[in-house]
């Protein structure tokens, strides 16, 4: 009697469960899943959304242009198309730059640190072990998150290898000091430098630190250059990558 009134609750707990799944069903988005198939799954964030399920599900409902995954590249981005039955359109390639030229032999040491040898961690005591606070720090936070190893760290400051650099953008969240930026590959001159400091100041801590001296500005026939807090930017959609701000430039702080 014992083994008929088991049997009799597992057919009974079955037919429950085999009615639950279907009338709690959540419907498959076969587009989704194969977008999700598809995407590398580095979940790094560069296109705008949490992650590549999520950059998945927006591209399934139309909400989402094709071609934002870096990490992917242009190849991602044809496959990503096909599926929707779309255009992939280009894709610029983008990579990671740092935007500090600070070398040791550049830059000038405040304290000799011995602790943890991270970014993170040195950047606790007195905004890091460099004479200037805003650059790069150079315990390589940014090198141990690169997926791709395209990060080494040499005489005190970070580099990218742009050749292996996807534009994941894992390097520039793991930066203390915020100065790695994901730009296209195509501009060949960048402000390596976002000190404030007036020109005097950063003099004594750098000798590649922007002096705020308005000449890139004044040269740029594109206007594509403004300094303001004493420190030059860029705005890529107006400059024509011709170069002569980097000539002008007198601490080479544009490279």
């Amino acid at each position: 009697m014992g083994i008929i009134v088991v049997v009799v609750i597992g057919l009974i707990a079955g037919l429950i469960l085999s009615v639950a799944s279907i009338v709690f069903a959540v419907p498959v988005n076969e587009k989704e899943e194969a977008l999700v198939g598809v995407l590398p799954g580095a979940n790094c964030g560069a296109c705008g959304f949490a992650g590549c399920s999520g950059y998945a599900a927006a591209l399934a409902e139309g909400s989402a242009e094709v071609g934002l995954c870096s990490p992917g590249g242009p190849d991602v981005a044809a496959e990503c198309a096909e599926i929707l039955g779309v255009s992939a359109g280009s894709m610029e390639k983008k990579v990671a730059i740092i935007q500090c030229a600070g070398t040791c032999d550049s830059v000038s040491q405040k304290l000799d640190y011995k602790g943890i040898d991270t970014c993170q961690a040195v950047s606790q005591m007195w905004s890091g072990d460099s004479a200037c606070q805003y650059g790069c720090l150079g315990h390589g936070d940014c090198a141990a998150v690169c997926p791709e190893n395209a990060i080494t760290v040499c005489n005190g400051l970070a580099t990218v290898n742009t050749d292996l650099c996807v534009g994941c953008g894992l390097c520039a969240k793991a930066c203390p000091k915020h100065i790695i930026i994901i730009e296209p590959l195509k501009f060949t001159q960048h402000v390596r430098c976002v000190n404030k400091d007036k020109g005097a100041e950063t003099r004594k801590t750098c000798k590649v630190g922007c002096i705020g001296c308005m000449k890139c500005q004044k040269e740029c026939e594109a206007g594509a250059i403004t300094v303001t807090n004493f420190n030059a930017t860029i705005d890529y959609d107006k400059c024509t990558n011709c170069g002569h701000c980097k000539e002008v430039c007198p601490v080479h702080a544009i490279q």
